[in-house]
């Protein structure tokens, strides 16, 4: 019998890490989209600790469900800063999800033999 293995967490925040750095500028992304980009449905909270203590990939790009930034206090005005400074428009507080949401590519489905 076969056993499905498992990837470590560590595994899992590398995956969210590239599929972040994948998001282009001017483009913005929600925690829930990056999870379920790498098989992860319902896994926004592991894609918010992924991105804790990340360096180097875009964490501005990445917003919450509709749009709405997350972060409290200066990261909030930082990102919103960071994500102007890169065309991204709002809409009151939210980002204007219909001109910039970046739509990861869905996995191919494997054959059933």
């Amino acid at each position: 019998m076969k056993q499905k293995l498992k990837k470590s967490r560590s595994d899992i925040q590398v995956h969210m890490l590239a599929q972040i750095a994948k998001i282009p500028r001017g483009k913005v992304s929600t925690y829930g989209a990056i999870a379920r980009a790498v098989g992860i449905p319902n896994g926004a909270r592991q894609t918010a600790r992924a991105l804790h203590g990340a360096h180097g990939v875009p964490w501005q790009r990445v917003v919450g469900a509709g749009g709405a930034i997350k972060l409290q206090g200066e990261l909030a005005f930082e990102q919103r800063f960071r994500l102007q400074s890169e065309g991204v428009t709002f809409r009151g507080r939210r980002v204007n999800m219909k001109l910039h949401e970046y739509r990861f590519a869905k996995a191919k489905a494997g054959r059933k033999t």
